[in-house]
């Protein structure tokens, strides 16, 4: 095999042009994710990065179209109290056909980025 993964490196999402105190609020506020310096060559692109569970998120902006079936998934350590957390902070659940081994809801952004959240089941 040629191809030897090591790890996901980062997530691209984006968000509308002048929405970056509003993304910033939800993905560090709500989300609890920390933001990372972006390399300096690209701060003329906008946006900014995070970090969460040793994934790297990069927040682009640019015109949205409508949502997709990009997103990004994230294993939780327990899946009903980011169930709780989320909805406590006003975000709208949305069930997933349950797959075997995992139980998993997904839910968007305020700019309709789709996120999973998964957690292996017992």
């Amino acid at each position: 095999m040629f191809l030897q993964y090591k790890r996901l490196h980062h997530i691209q999402l984006c968000i509308p042009p002048n929405q970056e105190d509003v993304a910033r609020d939800f993905y560090i506020n709500t989300l609890e994710f920390k933001e990372i310096p972006k390399p300096e060559q690209l701060k003329k692109n906008d946006g900014f990065w995070l970090t969460v569970a040793n994934i790297d998120i990069h927040i682009g902006v640019e015109e949205m179209g409508l949502p997709g079936k990009r997103h990004p998934a994230l294993e939780v350590k327990n899946l009903e109290e980011a169930r709780m957390h989320l909805e406590k902070k006003g975000v709208s659940i949305q069930e997933e056909t349950q797959i075997e081994g995992y139980e998993r809801f997904s839910f968007f952004d305020p700019f309709r980025n789709r996120i999973e959240f998964l957690t292996r089941s017992i």
